[in-house]
This record gives structure tokens, sequence and C-alpha cells, in this order.
């Protein structure tokens, strides 16, 4: 499921987009083409993009482990300002990552703040990155 809430084409509003998946590595394609698209509408430099699409789909194979998990989804949110990207992934895992683990250095590599935590459901990642040549 796909939602776009906000007014298309304008740079001056936050738009939210929500994307929600099967909780299966197989899908990590279909976000990380959503990561890429909407970076680019901030006018990111296409090594800035790259970064933001790697980062967001290190996140979600955080939260997804090794496994495919029957019946669960991975819920994203991207929140588009001028010149910013937030990116809050959920997924069903049950342990927040390790923030000594090389996948969380990743992260934190390449973009400008990383969030975690854990609800009922599962544990989170928010991602955002402030930039772009223009807002």
């Amino acid at each position: 499921m796909i939602t776009v809430v906000g007014q298309s084409g304008k740079t001056n509003v936050t738009d939210v987009v929500e994307l929600r998946v099967p909780a299966d590595p197989a899908y990590l394609t279909v976000i990380r083409t959503a990561s890429a698209g909407l970076a680019a509408r901030l006018d990111l430099t296409l090594d800035e993009i790259e970064d933001l699409r790697i980062a967001v789909d290190e996140a979600c194979a955080l939260l997804l482990g090794h496994t495919t998990h029957p019946d669960a989804h991975l819920f994203t949110e991207f929140t588009i300002r001028p010149g910013a990207l937030d990116v809050h992934v959920r997924g069903p895992a049950r342990t927040l990552p390790d923030r000594s683990s090389f996948a969380w250095s990743v992260l934190e590599a390449l973009v400008g703040r990383v969030e975690t935590g854990a609800t009922d459901e599962g544990c989170w990642i928010r991602l955002s990155h402030t930039g772009g040549r223009r807002a």
C-alpha cells in the first residue's frame, strides 16, 4: 500500500509518503527505489541520493534480520520537508539493533541522525537527512 499525503510538486510544504510491504527481504527493492525517487525531489547530489538509499536499505534489513516474517509487514514513512527527508521504518524485529555493530556505524556515516526504539509491535529506526542544493 502506498499513501501520499500533501501537495505534490511543491517544495515549500511537507509531504508524507507511507509504504507498507510484506516483511520479506525480496521487497526491499521497492523501498530502495522509493527512497531514491523521493530523495531526488530534494535536489540532492547523486552521492547523497545513493547514501540515503543505502541507509534506508540497511535500516530495513536490520529490522527484518535474515528471515521472512509471515503475515508481518515493514512500514516506511517518508516525510519530505524543504531541504530535508526523514524516514521512519517499523518492522517485526523484537530486539533493537546493536549500536556498536558495523551496520549501525554505516547508518550513522550515511545520514545526519539515526534514532531507534521499540513498541509492542516491533522496533523502529528513524533516519534524518538534511541537505540538497535548494529548499
